[in-house]
């Protein structure tokens, strides 16, 4: 229990929130905005629990309008299943949070007023996080989607190049049809703002995952896909294929031919370890 209580002092509160906060405020929608605090608190602490259940490293917890940031030491390594588990329990919290209002509806406890409000926040919420965009949870679940088939750098640029097609797609929409408001265009701008700084630092993050492969955090890789690869693929050329969730063993080729066989973590030590970042897959499997 004590390490579910401690995500209480992991919460911070974005520079956002506070703004819809004063917003609200403002506009005389303060009982509103406790709704959706609420709300949002609920579904965060769902994905922060769910990831300390798997005894995840977790950092930070940040409330934001529409959601929230759980920051964590992970970088890819953790079991899908797991990320599937972490993902899904935000959701899953609005699923309960409607059941108690409707509870709290018929028992009296909450007039109808009241229940109409939450449900319309809660709905939306819901609906919103499950867009496929990074970093919403749907786009989470559609990044999961891709690691299935794709190596682990080519599903985040798939990820981030569909968000910020839809992303564009959505602020057309909201254009259009009138949606757009002054919170809307703050929600819009921290997505776009996230999106961005995940693009610029896409090859920090692959490393990330690299290194924690390397340093032996993929211990619970539940299948094996043995890659197939020419002499003269390089090093990093080879390590752009490795996927999330697999061991690879790797089978160097020569002329059509099997030459021999590398494990990744040979390929990985020499990499980091030994700076052989430009060499040859076919010159690393001859100096073993």
């Amino acid at each position: 229990m004590n390490k579910y209580f401690r995500l209480l002092f992991m919460l911070r509160i974005h520079p956002t929130t506070w703004v819809i906060m004063a917003i609200a405020i403002l506009t005389a929608h303060i009982y509103e905005m406790l709704m959706l605090l609420a709300v949002v608190l609920v579904h965060e602490m769902g994905h922060a629990c769910a990831a300390a259940h798997f005894k995840w490293r977790i950092k930070s917890i940040t409330l934001l309008p529409f959601g929230g940031v759980l920051d964590t030491e992970e970088h890819g390594n953790r079991p899908l299943k797991e990320d599937l588990m972490v993902i899904l329990f935000g959701p899953i919290q609005h699923l309960v949070l409607f059941l108690l209002v409707y509870l709290a509806y018929i028992s009296g406890v909450a007039d109808y007023e009241t229940y109409v409000t939450f449900l319309y926040i809660n709905s939306t919420i819901c609906l919103f996080n499950l867009l496929p965009i990074w970093p919403l949870d749907g786009g989470k679940l559609l990044f999961l989607l891709f690691s299935l088939k794709y190596s682990f750098l080519k599903s985040h640029l798939l990820i981030l190049r569909f968000s910020i097609l839809f992303s564009v797609a959505l602020f057309t929409f909201c254009l259009l049809s009138g949606q757009m408001s002054l919170n809307i265009i703050l929600i819009l701008s921290f997505i776009c703002f996230a999106i961005v700084m995940e693009w610029r630092q896409r090859q920090y993050v692959f490393m990330r995952f690299l290194l924690e492969r390397h340093y032996g955090k993929n211990s619970e890789m539940q299948r094996l896909i043995s890659l197939t690869v020419d002499e003269n693929k390089t090093v990093h050329e080879i390590l752009q294929l490795f996927q999330r969730g697999c061991k690879h063993p790797i089978i160097v080729m020569k002329n059509g031919k099997e030459r021999g066989m590398l494990d990744e973590n040979e390929v990985l030590h020499a990499y980091f370890s030994e700076k052989m970042t430009g060499v040859k897959i076919g010159d690393l499997l001859y100096s073993y």
